[in-house]
């Protein structure tokens, strides 16, 4: 059985889950056309979470995803690592207050649980890995599991525990990385070679992600040996995205000739490798970027979140996360339904 049939799909197209950039509305929009809509919960309370998860029940009957980041307790909970001197220095100079939070993120076992009480048609799950318990816990709910994996290893670890499929992230995705072993961060691999490899280690249905942004490359990754496309970058300049308006001016300034497209794999903003546009912020402390110098995930996320606040809030591209992928020169200024109308006429 395909991907389609066991998702109930009428496109191979996936949005990708993109935590706090996705609305149950755009989620909504995309699954009602016959995609998959998603929504990424991993940076959302989960009484929220439960809220977001019942308007999309709502506001459409066909399936829909929830993604969340597996973080351990530890991680969730611990705030110990020493504020970098440099961002120490540039809240000074900028006299912006910096309030950390009680803890770096929210507790993902709290928020699975929202999934177990308020169960949804798909879950997946990146940053980590869950375990066998989990995804046959989901199944039996009537949930179908997804996991994302950077590398063939981890696409096999996630094949072991049983999952319906595996979203393979390849080094041009926008936003973060999904992995969670060293290969994945130490030698990044390009979407075709991660196809090829991970098909060549297991039979697990895959769903392919990075760089894709018209129909042409979705059969592209088809032939590859993927089954469903997910794509992120290019929903992010359509009308029911939720960044903010200055976000999505950049990308389209970009797309315009009127920015650089450079992107670039930077831990700068979060201690988690992500892919971005290149701005100031990046290029002032491109020399802090190794592995020693930084606070890890989620430490350093909740250690910038005053700083890309206070930028947000100034109409400060240069010192957003202006997450986006190597495919951002094609972004146009459209609705949803527009750009699926168009991927699927391309295909």
């Amino acid at each position: 059985m395909t991907l389609l049939n066991t998702f109930d799909l009428t496109y191979p197209i996936v949005q990708a889950p993109m935590a706090g950039a996705t609305t149950p509305e755009l989620a909504a929009a995309v699954s009602n056309f016959g995609g998959l809509g998603s929504l990424g919960g991993g940076t959302t309370a989960p009484e929220v979470l439960n809220e977001h998860i019942n308007t999309l029940k709502s506001l459409t009957d066909r399936p829909f995803m929830i993604n969340l980041m597996v973080l351990s307790e530890h991680d969730s909970n611990t705030l110990d690592s020493e504020i970098p001197a440099w961002l120490s220095k540039y809240y000074q100079e900028n006299n912006i207050d910096m309030a950390l939070p009680e803890r770096p993120a929210h507790n993902f076992r709290e928020q699975l649980q929202v999934l177990y009480d308020n169960p949804v048609p798909i879950a997946s799950f990146t940053f980590g890995i869950i375990s066998a318990e989990h995804v046959q816990r989901l199944k039996d709910l009537g949930t179908h599991v997804i996991g994302t994996a950077n590398h063939p290893l981890e696409a096999k670890a996630w094949a072991d525990i049983g999952v319906d499929a595996v979203c393979v992230q390849g080094m041009e995705a926008g936003g973060h990385r999904g992995g969670w072993l060293p290969q994945s961060a130490s030698d990044p691999m390009g979407l075709l070679t991660l196809i090829i490899q991970t098909r060549a280690c297991t039979d697990v249905p895959l769903i392919a992600a990075g760089g894709i942004m018209t129909g042409q490359a979705i059969k592209a990754i088809q032939t590859a040996g993927a089954e469903l496309a997910q794509i992120g970058t290019a929903f992010l300049t359509t009308d029911k995205c939720g960044i903010n308006d200055s976000y999505k001016q950049a990308l389209l300034d970009a797309s315009q000739d009127k920015r650089s497209t450079e992107t670039r794999l930077t831990r700068l903003f979060s201690g988690k490798q992500a892919r971005g546009l290149l701005n100031d912020y990046l290029r002032d402390f491109a020399h802090f970027e190794s592995a020693h110098e930084l606070p890890p995930y989620p430490q350093l996320n909740a250690m910038t979140k005053s700083l890309r606040r206070h930028a947000k809030k100034n109409l400060d591209v240069e010192h957003q996360s202006l997450w986006a992928g190597q495919g951002v020169a094609l972004v146009k200024k459209e609705t949803t339904t527009q750009l699926l109308e168009r991927l699927v006429k391309e295909l």
